[in-house]
C-alpha cells in the first residue's frame, strides 16, 4: 500500500501533538522523558567540570554526553519535520536553544590539537543552555509568561521611577559626601544608591557625615517599600492569568501557545490547530 500525502500529514500532526503538546498520554510521557534527559545532560556537564569526577569518570561522562547529544539531535530533527514552517521554528528562541543544546558537542570534533582544548571547554559549557528547554515543558510557565507580559508596562514605569530616584539620591549623596568619603563621581554615587535601595549593602562605600547617613536611612526605608511593588504587580496579574483556562496546543505554523481549549484556529496566524483527516496544509 502506497503512502499518500494525507497519511504523511496525519503522521506529522500526530508527531506534533506528541512533541509540542501535553494533553495526550503520549505527549505527557514525552515531556517527562525529555525533562529527565535535560536534567541528566546538565548534571553530566556539571560533573565534568569537577576535576575529581572528570579524571575518574571522564570516559563515562563523555559517552553519556554523546548519548544525550544524539537523543537531542533526533528530537530537534523531529521538531523541524512536524511543523509547517521549519525555518520559523529554527530561528525562534526555543529553536536556537535546541540548536545550542547539540551544536557544541559536534563542533568539538572539528577542533583538533591540544592548543584548542580551552576553546572546546568553553563550547562544552554552552550545553548548560539545555536547561532553558525546561521552560517549554512546565505547564505553569505559560501562566507566568502571560502575567509578565500583562504587567510589563507597569513594571517598566516602575523601573523608570526607581532609576530616576537613584539618580537623584546618588547626586545628592555626591554633593553631601564628596570624593573625600569615597563618593568620587555621580555614577559611583548612583551605584551606591542602587545597592542601598535594593538592601544589598556591599559596604564598599558608605556615608560618614550625619546628613549623608540620614539620607541613607531614608533610602533604606524606601527600599523596603519599593521591593514590594513589582511583587504586587506580578501577583495581581498571576491571579488574573490563572483564571483563564488554556490548552497546551501549539500552533504548527507560528509556534504560538496560550490558545483556548476549544480553539480551532491559531489566534495569531489563523493556521488550523488540528488539521482535519485528509486536510493538507
Amino acid at each position: 500500500m502506497s503512502t499518500t500525502k494525507a497519511d504523511v500529514q496525519r503522521f506529522r500532526h500526530r508527531l506534533h501533538e506528541i512533541i509540542f503538546e501535553a494533553d495526550t498520554r503520549a505527549g505527557k510521557w514525552f515531556d517527562v522523558v525529555l525533562i529527565l534527559s535535560i536534567l541528566g545532560s546538565v548534571l553530566v556537564v556539571m560533573l565534568d567540570s569537577v576535576s575529581a569526577f572528570s579524571s575518574r569518570y571522564g570516559l563515562s561522562l563523555y559517552g553519556l554526553e554523546w548519548g544525550f547529544t544524539l537523543m537531542f539531535t533526533v528530537e530537534y530533527l523531529l521538531r523541524l519535520a512536524c511543523v509547517s514552517r521549519p525555518l520559523g521554528y529554527a530561528f525562534s528562541f526555543l529553536g536556537v536553544v535546541d540548536l545550542l543544546a547539540i551544536l557544541p558537542t559536534y563542533v568539538s570534533l572539528l577542533v583538533p590539537g591540544s592548543q584548542y582544548l580551552i576553546v572546546v571547554r568553553v563550547l562544552r559549557v554552552l550545553r548548560v543552555f539545555r536547561v532553558f528547554k525546561l521552560v517549554n515543558y512546565i505547564g505553569e510557565a505559560s501562566v507566568l509568561i502571560r502575567a509578565l507580559r500583562a504587567s510589563q508596562r507597569k513594571i517598566t514605569i516602575f523601573l523608570l521611577t526607581v532609576l530616576t530616584l537613584v539618580v537623584i539620591f546618588g547626586s545628592l549623596m555626591y554633593l553631601i559626601e564628596g570624593p573625600k568619603y569615597g563618593f568620587t563621581s555621580i555614577p559611583r554615587s548612583v551605584y551606591w544608591a542602587i545597592v542601598t535601595m535594593t538592601t544589598v549593602g556591599y559596604g564598599d562605600i558608605s556615608p560618614k557625615t550625619s546628613p549623608g547617613q540620614a539620607l541613607a536611612s531614608l533610602i533604606m526605608v524606601l527600599g523596603y517599600a519599593i521591593i514590594a511593588v513589582p511583587t504586587g504587580i506580578v501577583t495581581s496579574e498571576l491571579s488574573l492569568a490563572g483564571r483563564k483556562a488554556v490548552s497546551t496546543q501549539v500552533c504548527p505554523a507560528c509556534m504560538a501557545e496560550g490558545h483556548e481549549p476549544d480553539a480551532v484556529f491559531c489566534k495569531y496566524c489563523s493556521e488550523r490547530l488540528n488539521p482535519e483527516p485528509g486536510h493538507v496544509s
